[in-house]
């Protein structure tokens, strides 16, 4: 039934995807994306965010030699944000965001990705974020570490590097995901992404990559082409609960996964990846799972991109390959 057209469910969110197989035999003929540039040097004299270099608000940054975190330059949420008066208008509602933004760098080199790093230098990276999380997490409800990676995923600084943004709010997709899984954890006395996990572990057929604690698998309910997510074989409810051991294994799946999506047309992959974990909250986290969604845009090749456009934006998400022929194709990079 793969083969035909057919509706998924997401349990995490709750929301349904339309597969439709037979798209991907489409001749294309619309537009080509422009690959990203490849070729960069090791240092950038011009780059914002290389070691010694002035940032765009007249700071300098260290000779860094490991990975880097300052504040944005640019604060989406900022800190000193004002109270809004809520006026009761059901049409006009408003609400007062405050946080605080930062920047990642994960090395010094203005040309090393993620995927390009050891696997050593990627487990620094992971231990920087958990302690960001610490801190951060004292503040604020909500902290969202993403990476967008390519120009074509809106990335303005091709010097590798992953933000993280606190919020006095928690979003709208954690919500959806908070009410789920504890819904399901009520119903079943168990964590619905530590069922799930296993229960693809013993498919095997969306399976991307795994080890002793973390797997790879693309999604039953996948929207972009190559879609993944990364998820603990074992109960774990924050990115701080990852042990010494489990750091090692986290950095050696997510350089498989890199290095795997490079090879896939022969180019620097981009994507959109964060972390969702239990919020900062006096809520029991019981019910939450650590885990990492990936959103890869490429479709057919290297400049061809997947647009979330008329049926997607209109009705419900839709994808032309299924998650299985996705998984196939990564397994086996």
């Amino acid at each position: 039934m793969f083969d035909h057209p057919h509706r998924r469910f997401n349990p995490l969110i709750e929301e349904w995807v339309l597969v439709s197989p037979q798209r991907s035999k489409r001749p294309w003929k619309g537009a080509l994306e422009t690959p990203q540039i490849i070729n960069l040097p090791k240092y950038d004299k011009n780059c914002y965010l290389c070691p010694g270099n002035k940032r765009i608000n007249g700071d300098k940054n260290p000779t860094y030699e490991s990975t880097y975190v300052f504040n944005n330059d640019h604060q989406a949420i900022e800190s000193e944000t004002p109270d809004y008066q809520e006026n009761g208008n059901p049409f006009f509602k408003t609400q007062s965001v405050k946080g605080k933004c930062k920047v990642v760098c994960f090395s010094p080199r203005h040309d090393q990705t993620l995927g390009s790093m050891t696997a050593k230098n990627i487990q620094k990276v992971i231990t920087v974020w958990q302690k960001e999380l610490q801190e951060l997490g004292k503040q604020y409800p909500w902290v969202q570490i993403f990476e967008n990676k390519g120009d074509i995923m809106g990335c303005s600084n091709t010097h590798p590097h992953s933000q993280i943004w606190a919020s006095s709010t928690i979003p709208t997709e954690i919500q959806k995901e908070s009410k789920s899984q504890k819904e399901y954890l009520k119903n079943n006395k168990s964590q619905l992404l530590l069922d799930y996990v296993h229960q693809e572990l013993n498919l095997k057929t969306r399976v991307v990559a795994k080890n002793s604690d973390w797997a790879v698998v693309v999604p039953y309910w996948a929207v972009w082409p190559f879609e993944t997510m990364i998820l603990p074989t074992k109960k774990l409810h924050r990115l701080e609960d990852v042990n010494d051991s489990q750091i090692k294994s986290l950095a050696k799946i997510i350089k498989t996964l890199l290095t795997k999506y490079d090879h896939m047309f022969n180019a620097s992959f981009p994507y959109s990846m964060g972390w969702h974990f239990a919020p900062y909250t006096k809520e029991n986290p019981d019910h939450w799972q650590l885990h990492a969604h990936y959103y890869p845009p490429l479709l057919r090749s290297k400049t061809i991109k997947k647009h979330l456009v008329g049926y997607e934006m209109l009705a419900e998400a839709q994808r032309d390959i299924t998650p299985e022929s996705a998984a196939e194709k990564l397994r086996e990079l």
